[in-house]
Order: C-alpha cells, then sequence, then structure tokens
C-alpha cells in the first residue's frame, strides 16, 4: 500500500499545474503525438517535421514522457503512450483540440486576472481583455474556428452519454439553442430517425453546421437558423436543448435564455438544461474548477440543483425531474410552472 503524500509534496505537485498544460499544449501545438502514430521517433527527427530545436524539443519530450503522456527509450527514441495517444488528430474522443486551446494566450492570459476577480466580483476575461470573451473570439476567425472545434469534440464526447440515459423518441421536433456547429444535434437526430431538429446558434457558428449534419446523414431533418438567444428562439418544437449554455452566463441572462425557451415552447414541451451539478463540499472537483473557468472566461457560473430550480421557476418553468449520465452532466428536464 503506498504511503500517502506528504503535504506539501502534494501542494508543490498542484502548483506546478501550470507547467504541465503548457507542455501538453505544446505537443498538441506540433502535432508530435500525429508524427508518432507510426512509431517510435527521436528528438532530432521530429524536430526535422516540426522546424524546432532539436536539442530544445528533446527537453519538452523528455518532460512529458517523465508524466506519462510519452515514453522515452533506452535509444532515445520517443513513442506515445495511450495517454498520449488522446493527443492524435481526428481520433474519436481526441484532445488534440482542446490542448492546443487552454493554451492559448489569449485564454492563459484571462486567468492570470482570477486574484483581480476574486477581489472585485467581475469577469477576469473582460478585465484583461477589454471585452467579452464572445466578442473577442468573433474578431479573430481563428480562434473561433479552434474553439467551435473544442466544443463539438466535447459535445461528441458527451452525446452518447446524453443518449443512453435519455429518450429523445418521444419528440417530434427538436430545437438546439446555442448548438454550435450541430454535433449533439446531429447525434440525436442519427439516433431517432423519426425526430426532426432545428440548430440554433450565432450566424458565424452555424456556418459551419452543414458539414458536420451532412457527414452525420441528417441534414434533411435539420433546419439552420442564425439568430441570439436574446432576441428569442424558433418557435413551436416539443424540447429544447441548452448543452453548456446556461452556466456560461450570471442568473439574470440565463433566465433571459430560459424565458425565451418558455416563451417558444408547446404547452406540453420541455427544456432540457445539460450542465454539470456544483455537488456537495469536498467533492466534485472538475465542477469547482469548471466554475472558476465560467468565473475567468465566458463569466458566468456552475451551479447546484437547487440553484437550477431557481432559475427555472423565474423563467416560468419548473424543475421536473434530473437524469444522471455516465459523463458527469444531468440532464435537468423542465416543463411549464
Amino acid at each position: 500500500m503506498a504511503s500517502p503524500e506528504e503535504p506539501a509534496a502534494a501542494l508543490s505537485r498542484l502548483l506546478q499545474g501550470y507547467r504541465v498544460t503548457q507542455a501538453i499544449h505544446v505537443a498538441a501545438t506540433l502535432g508530435i503525438a500525429d508524427l508518432l502514430a507510426d512509431g517510435p521517433r527521436t528528438a532530432d527527427e521530429l524536430a526535422a517535421e516540426t522546424g524546432t530545436h532539436a536539442p530544445t524539443l528533446a527537453r519538452l519530450l523528455r518532460a512529458l514522457a517523465s508524466l506519462g503522456v510519452l515514453a522515452e527509450g533506452d535509444n532515445g527514441r520517443f513513442a506515445t503512450t495511450p495517454v498520449g495517444d488522446c493527443l492524435r488528430s481526428g481520433e474519436p474522443g481526441s484532445l488534440a483540440d482542446f490542448a492546443a486551446f487552454v493554451g492559448r494566450p489569449y485564454h492563459w492570459e484571462a486567468w492570470s486576472a482570477l486574484v483581480q476577480s476574486v477581489r472585485t466580483g467581475e469577469n477576469a476575461f473582460r478585465l484583461v481583455h477589454g471585452r467579452d470573451v464572445w466578442s473577442y473570439r468573433a474578431e479573430r476567425p481563428e480562434e473561433a474556428a479552434l474553439f467551435d472545434r473544442v466544443m463539438a469534440t466535447l459535445s461528441a464526447a458527451a452525446t452518447e452519454a446524453v443518449l443512453a440515459a435519455y429518450d429523445f423518441g418521444r419528440f417530434g421536433r427538436l430545437v438546439d439553442v446555442g448548438g454550435g456547429t450541430g454535433t449533439l444535434l446531429a447525434g440525436v437526430l442519427a439516433a431517432h430517425p423519426a425526430l426532426e431538429g432545428v440548430l440554433f446558434d450565432q450566424p458565424h457558428v452555424v456556418a459551419r453546421a452543414p458539414a458536420v449534419l451532412a457527414e452525420a446523414g441528417v441534414a434533411d431533418r435539420c433546419r439552420i437558423e442564425p439568430g441570439s438567444f436574446f432576441d428569442g428562439v424558433p418557435a413551436g418544437a416539443d424540447a429544447y436543448v441548452l448543452r453548456s449554455i446556461v452556466h456560461d452566463w450570471g442568473d439574470a441572462e440565463a433566465v433571459a435564455i430560459l424565458r425565451a425557451c418558455r416563451a417558444a415552447m408547446a404547452d406540453e414541451g420541455v427544456v432540457l438544461v445539460i450542465e454539470r451539478e456544483l455537488g456537495g463540499p469536498n467533492e466534485k472537483p472538475d465542477a469547482k474548477l469548471s466554475d472558476l473557468n465560467m468565473l475567468v472566461g465566458p463569466g458566468g457560473r456552475e451551479r447546484s440543483r437547487d440553484e437550477y430550480a431557481a432559475l427555472f421557476g423565474a423563467a416560468g418553468l419548473r424543475l421536473a425531474r434530473v437524469v444522471p449520465t455516465v459523463a458527469g452532466a444531468d440532464v435537468l428536464e423542465a416543463s411549464p410552472a
């Protein structure tokens, strides 16, 4: 049985997390895992492929090998491990785009203002960049495209769990509110051939959706509507899905979004909010750290079940049931109050 970690050692390990993030980010940016797909290679060979300084690249690779992301052989050749394989692009469940995103300077710089957020309650991203994260990315198409790819990857990972936990077969028409490029909606429609869908998000986001829907073979059953959920959402559907949307916003904006759905839905319809709950004291670190990420980035927050129930009530809805999924998020189903 392993001996417990000394408190100072445990804290030191946590403090060095930023180093690990940046090291993995660089490997993802350089495409190291893709270059190792056919087998081990030396730092010199990888440097020639990536246009990097070989001795310095070797320092990065050996650090990643010490963390279990890569494996360093006695012959100076490096290979991926099962952990490192998750950085291969284009693979199911790949975290390559996520690793590239979390190390981007604009995202990293916002986290440097966490102390100001804690002192003032203000959004760190706006403090650093002078505008909200949505405006910032809208002005920088390359950053917006990377973020959309990350959201699509995370949505694909969550879709299977959501489909296994919740029955969408009872609906005739489904609106995915803030549905990005349509990954979740495409999965739901593919699983339920009688269902029709509407993908609703900002114009520059849904512009990339047709290819996703076509690849899933559901484009003929899905209408794409561009717009802002603060101006209203498409009317008359049986269900309105909001996955990882409500947590992006403060309470006033969250209620406004839910009210828009309530105004548009059929009387017997439902609103399905897919989010992770905060959990109780001393548990769910992923949820608690995601809550800080909402504070730093979009300016929202993660919430408890009671807090979601209060949001629903303020929007003319009532929390009917909560359906857990194996992915850690829950489907919170709300019906008209």
